[in-house]
């Protein structure tokens, strides 16, 4: 079977999957487009797609050879599902493998956002810095605060995990089902109740429906001291609302690993100080790629062999 892989993989991950099969590695650094996915899914049997690439409902007309997308990462928001059931082909992703490097990062950017660390590097690098004061660069102390969780999935409860047993903070959190066992003392609120937080954290897939679900109004329930995180996709937060909030201070700060046009960043959010901005880093670590990798290795290996697949979407 041919396998096409988009991007390039650690070396581990990629010595292994050509051990197993006949396989094209692409070294760009941009994603596909759209008239590539297509071309792609008419040239191989199998693809592995990564974040970016443009796997929209277009690019599933004609008739593609592919059987199976054996997406590289949790998020699925670049692929069409439905598009590509549709057309016969099957999608799978590699959840677990991300959960504990992308909780880590939400600590870093919970921490980077209350404490100022951003802001306090550029001081530093600046040559601006004149020494220590009692009131200088005063911000948020983390422990014992509340933190409120939009999205209390396997990601959600890490974050949870850590901010409560790491940091003493009372956890509350929103879902769209009821969660029986969030994996500490944590109560399941109503979205307003969890806006009212010290600090709030997006944790939610990218759907249709979490698209822009927190824009003006919810950031305007926040508290002016607050801080919002988000780590999942970046079009589950309205990025001009967000600018605007955070130009009038109508939150303290927040923490942004992702983007709604990314990798495009807006003049304006970069020109804020009270704003973290991190390039997508929530997996990038060698060893939880390469698990990725493997995972979406495993459900390659059990569609040739004609079994059940471990993570089908």
């Amino acid at each position: 079977m041919r396998l096409f892989v988009t991007r390039r993989m650690t070396d581990a991950v990629e010595a292994a999957i050509a051990d197993e099969f006949d396989t094209t590695f692409r070294h760009e650094a941009a994603p596909l487009t759209q008239d590539e996915a297509r071309a792609a899914l008419a040239e191989f049997d199998l693809v592995l797609p990564t974040l970016g690439d443009a796997f929209g409902a277009g690019a599933f007309t004609g008739q593609p050879r592919c059987k199976l997308l054996a997406n590289f990462g949790v998020g699925y928001n670049h692929i069409d599902v439905e598009a590509a059931r549709a057309a016969g082909i099957a999608v799978t992703n590699t959840p677990g493998a991300v959960t504990d490097a992308t909780a880590d990062i939400a600590m870093a950017l919970i921490l980077m956002s209350a404490r100022r660390a951003g802001e306090g590097e550029r001081l530093v690098r600046s040559g601006g810095w004149t020494g220590w004061q009692p009131t200088q660069m005063l911000g948020l102390h983390v422990t014992g605060k509340r933190v409120g969780i939009i999205g209390m999935g396997r990601i959600g409860k890490a974050i949870a995990r850590r901010c409560h047993f790491g940091f003493g903070m009372e956890v509350v959190f929103h879902n769209r089902s009821v969660v029986t066992d969030p994996g500490c003392p944590a109560r399941q609120v109503s979205l307003a109740e969890v806006l009212r937080a010290d600090i709030v954290v997006i944790a939610v897939p990218a759907t249709p429906e979490t698209h822009h679900l927190i824009g003006a109004d919810e950031l305007a329930q926040m508290q002016p001291h607050a801080h919002l995180i988000n780590i999942a996709r970046g079009d589950i937060l309205s990025q001009s609302d967000l600018i605007v909030a955070l130009e009038a201070g109508t939150i303290a700060g927040a923490g942004l690993d992702v983007y709604e046009f990314e990798p495009e960043v807006p003049d304006a959010l970069r020109a804020l100080d009270n704003v973290t901005l991190l390039p997508h880093l929530g997996t990038a670590a060698e060893e939880v790629r390469t698990d990725m990798g493997l995972m979406a290795l495993a459900n390659l290996r059990a569609f040739r062999d004609g079994k059940p697949l471990p993570n089908l979407l």
